[in-house]
C-alpha cells in the first residue's frame, strides 16, 4: 500500500478539526482565520484524500459529519495533541529545581583556576545540580562530546577541534612564584637571579624540561636550570612551599596559592596563555547546556579573569 502521508498536511487536519467541532463552515473559517472559500478548498482536498464526503450540508443546520468523519474525529484529537506537543516550545530549564549532571573535561590547571569559582556559583543558583570534572583523553574527547558523555572541554585551543564550538574564557599572564621566606628575599626577581635559580617545570605530557619560558630565554641568549619536571600543576605549589625552586605558571592558577607563595612578574616577556571552552554544536540550543555555559562565562569574567 502506498504511503499517503504526502497527500495531507497539518492545515488539512486543523480544517477537519474545526469543521468536526463547529459543524458550520462560517464558524470554522473564522476559527481558523481563513476565508470560507479557502476552507471549502481544504474540504475538497480532504474528500479526495479520504474518498468520502466527510461533511454533508443540511439546510439551516450547518454541516453533518458522515460515519467516516465520526470515525476520524475520534482519532484526530490525540493525533493533533501529539503534533502540538511535538512542535511546541523547547522545554524550559529551571536551575533551582534541576538535578542534571554536567561533565567538564579539564586538566588540573584549568580545573583549579575555575573549579573553586564554578562550584559556589552552581550551589547558589542550582543547589541540586551536580558537576563532574574529568581528565580529558585526547584520543576520545571528540567522540565523548559527540555522544554527550562530556558537556564541555576547558583547556588550550587546538586547531584539530574543527567542527566544535569554542569561546575564549580569558587570557592570562604568566607569574613567577617562590616560597615565603625564600633565601633570595622577596624583592622582584631579576633576570640574573631567575637564570641562576633552580626551576620546577610542569610538563603535562610528562618528563619535559623545556617550555615557553625556555623559548623566551633562548631569544635573549640566556638559559635557566630546570631540575624538576612534574606532570601535575597541583603538585607544583606544594613542592615550591618546601624547596627553593622557582616556578612560572599562569597567574590565575598561582594566585590560588598566594597565602603560601610570593608572586612576581617574570623578568622577561613570556607572552600570555589563553584558556578556551569547547562544546558540541548539537548542544548549542539546549536550554540546560546554554545556562551552564553562561554560568561558566560569568565566572571567568570575575576579578581574576
Amino acid at each position: 500500500m502506498p504511503d499517503r502521508l504526502s497527500d495531507i498536511d497539518i492545515g488539512l487536519l486543523t480544517a477537519f478539526e474545526a469543521l468536526f467541532e463547529e459543524c458550520n463552515v462560517s464558524r470554522a473559517a473564522d476559527r481558523l482565520g481563513i476565508t470560507q472559500p479557502a476552507l471549502s478548498g481544504r474540504l475538497t482536498r480532504l474528500r479526495t484524500v479520504f474518498g468520502d464526503q466527510l461533511f454533508v450540508p443540511i439546510a439551516g443546520r450547518g454541516m453533518a459529519p458522515t460515519p467516516r468523519a465520526n470515525e476520524l474525529g475520534t482519532t484526530l484529537p490525540r493525533l493533533l495533541g501529539q503534533l502540538r506537543e511535538f512542535i511546541g516550545p523547547s522545554p524550559a530549564f529551571d536551575p533551582a529545581e534541576s538535578d542534571r549532571e554536567f561533565v567538564v573535561a579539564a586538566y588540573d590547571n584549568p580545573a583549579i583556576m575555575l573549579g573553586p569559582d564554578i562550584v559556589p556559583a552552581l550551589k547558589r543558583a542550582a543547589p541540586h545540580v551536580r558537576v563532574t570534572f574529568v581528565l580529558p583523553d585526547p584520543e576520545t574527547i571528540t567522540q565523548a562530546l559527540d555522544h554527550g558523555d562530556i558537556d564541555m572541554v576547558i583547556g588550550l585551543p587546538r586547531s584539530e577541534d574543527e567542527g566544535l564550538i569554542g569561546r575564549t574564557l580569558f587570557t592570562d599572564d604568566f607569574v613567577t612564584a617562590q616560597r615565603r621566606g625564600h633565601p633570595r628575599g622577596d624583592h622582584p626577581v631579576t633576570l640574573d637571579e631567575f637564570c641562576a635559580a633552580e626551576h620546577v617545570l610542569v610538563s603535562t605530557s610528562g618528563g619535559g624540561y623545556e617550555g615557553a619560558v625556555d623559548r623566551a630565554l633562548d631569544k635573549l641568549g640566556r638559559t635557566r636550570h630546570v631540575s624538576l619536571s612534574v606532570q601535575s600543576y597541583a603538585l607544583a605549589p606544594i613542592i615550591l612551599d618546601s624547596s627553593d625552586h622557582l616556578c612560572t605558571l599562569p597567574g590565575r592558577f598561582l594566585r590560588r596559592f598566594e597565602t603560601m607563595l610570593d608572586l612576581f612578574a617574570p623578568p622577561l616577556d613570556v607572552g600570555t596563555v589563553e584558556l578556551y571552552a569547547l562544546w558540541h554544536p548539537r548542544m548549542k540550543d539546549d536550554p540546560a547546556h546554554r545556562w551552564f555555559r553562561n554560568l561558566v562565562f560569568e565566572v571567568t569574567r570575575g576579578p581574576q579573569a
